[in-house]
């Protein structure tokens, strides 16, 4: 007797959502946005050296695999034929470092990570030696001279590692932020892959000029990048190639956002001034600017939020990025050992109920917005001998409500209309205590969605709206029925000012803490020129 054949809950979309601790595999029924399955993978760090934060490429690349396998697996238990997924979108870690050969398909090192700060000395000497040229750079692209963006860290293994500088001699070295290493691979690799990035992860390099929408050969010499290496730019909703293998093979990769822009679409926010938060590893908060592009007087950057289609106009936001969040809970599991599992931090906050004048900023990998000090070192101030672990886990929480408080005081300057929300995406919002933290530190509601999975969804959202694809209709999206939470503020602003402030005290503490030592150079050797050996930075073979 025939088997019965499987339903379909319509045209579904799936998203691949590679980001720094874990990757999932998530699918979408575009006609309902509702998620309809997922299988998550941990992903491991290596720290080979202090300051230094990497992962493998090839172990990113089998998460992704296994995460595809295993979600068409669950999809079938759910009674769905995987021949319903007509698109996948690609969401990934912004600004992490991958350089790899094209005829062999292998990494030529370990991806180094948007939290790596091994080029501290070289950003340091640019900025002494070449303020201009620095002005330039934020100029042309939006974004500070700091080792948070790509350019410095891909530079940097020009010169320190023989294998990347050999191969980008001989025209193998294909350079990619993490969606380029995914797309080239998942469309074939060495065997045809496709080499593309979308404007979104291009204007987190410093190498991408986000006027003109293309990369910049002025930085590119800058930094000493040959332009070969680099991808080719396209729109973030667009047909990029065929899954080559695997359950989904023949389907279209035809969706691409950095994080961080995929979950402004995922939260819809697709009018001026209109503004979401993601609670990750790190926090960042993105504002949209519409067509215009707005430099911040307050520290914080300029960059692409999306651009829909290839005919369709580019849009921008102002983003305000903190590094250390979500990391600070994994670093009271691993170091401290103070809990087990994330999810303990809550309870053993709560147990606390205050921080009892203990506060802490974590700056392991220096300051981002709004202050961008990468010698800045994480602190806890406050101590006695009544603290407690139940106090230290407060005190963590709240340095991530602070440091989301300092970037959105920053972005009410620039835009002049202070925010009266503050929509929240993420897996930290699953913290009910830490978002109630958030609404008192802010003296604003947090709305809350429901399903956390902005990300996933807003790559779903491009992918499926791409045109050859088209089973998404992003005028028609209404998410007005989702449930969402809404947290009020519980104490009144003078302590919430007060707090802040002795907050801030801690922070000036944390700055300054290490300066490199910058590299010896002659007086008017040229800009490019001073990415070179430092004691720190020796040759990795």
């Amino acid at each position: 007797m025939a088997a019965a054949k499987t339903a379909v809950l319509g045209p579904l979309v799936g998203a691949v959502d590679q980001g720094t601790s874990s990757t999932r595999f998530l699918v979408f029924n575009s006609k309902t946005a509702e998620l309809v399955c997922k299988h998550q993978v941990e992903l491991k760090q290596e720290f080979p050296r202090e300051g230094w934060v990497e992962q493998d490429p090839k172990e990113i690349l089998r998460s992704v695999h296994e995460c595809i396998e295993k979600g068409c697996a669950e999809l079938r238990q759910l009674g769905t034929d995987v021949s319903g997924i007509k698109a996948i979108g690609v969401t990934n870690q912004r600004e992490t470092t991958v350089v790899w050969d094209k005829v062999t398909g292998e990494p030529l090192h370990n991806a180094v990570l948007w939290l790596d700060l091994r080029t501290q000395s070289t950003v340091e000497q640019l900025q002494r030696s070449d303020p201009a040229g620095s002005k330039s750079v934020r100029q042309r692209t939006g974004l500070p001279l700091s080792t948070y963006f790509s350019a410095v860290k891909l530079s940097w293994l020009l010169r320190n590692v023989d294998a990347v500088r050999s191969a980008a001699r001989h025209g193998r070295a294909l350079f990619g932020t993490v969606d380029s290493w995914l797309i080239w691979s998942l469309t074939g690799g060495a065997q045809g892959g496709v080499h593309c990035t979308d404007v979104t992860n291009a204007s987190r390099t410093m190498l991408f000029n986000i006027h003109s929408l293309q990369w910049d050969p002025e930085l590119c010499e800058f930094f000493d990048v040959p332009m070969d290496m680099l991808p080719s730019v396209r729109s973030s909703s667009e047909i990029y190639g065929l899954m080559k293998t695997g359950s989904l093979e023949g389907v279209p990769i035809s969706g691409c956002l950095g994080d961080q822009s995929a979950a402004l679409v995922g939260q819809m926010c697709f009018r001026d001034g209109q503004a979401k938060n993601t609670y990750g590893t790190g926090c960042f908060l993105l504002c949209n600017t519409g067509g215009k592009c707005v430099f911040s007087e307050h520290g914080l950057l300029t960059t692409v939020a999306y651009k829909l289609g290839r005919d369709k106009p580019v849009c921008y936001a102002l983003e305000g990025s903190v590094a250390i969040t979500g990391a600070v809970v994994c670093w009271l599991r691993d170091n401290l050992e103070i809990i087990k599992a994330p999810e303990e931090i809550e309870k053993l906050a709560r147990e606390a109920g205050t921080s009892y004048g203990c506060y802490f900023v974590p700056a392991f990998s220096g300051l981002y917005a709004p202050y961008w000090d990468p010698s800045a070192r994480g602190v806890i101030c406050g101590l006695t001998q009544f603290t407690n672990k139940c106090h230290m886990a407060f005190a963590a929480l709240e340095a991530v409500c602070f440091q989301t408080r300092e970037i959105v005081d920053a972005m009410n300057s620039d835009c002049g209309l202070p925010l009266r929300h503050l929509q929240v995406d993420g897996g930290m919002t699953g913290n009910r205590l830490l978002m109630q933290l958030q609404a008192d530190i802010l003296g604003v509601p947090v709305v809350k969605h429901a399903d956390p999975e902005s990300t996933g969804l807003g790559v779903a959202m491009a992918a499926g709206a791409a045109e050859g694809v088209r089973v998404w209709d992003l005028d028609s999206v209404d998410l007005s029925a989702v449930q969402v939470e809404r947290f009020q503020p519980q104490i009144n602003a003078e302590e919430s000012e007060t707090r802040f402030a002795t907050w801030k005290k801690a922070v000036v503490k944390a700055m300054g803490w290490e300066t490199a030592e910058p590299p010896e150079g002659r007086h008017g050797i040229p800009a490019a020129a001073l990415l070179a050996f430092t004691d720190q930075d020796r040759p990795v073979s």
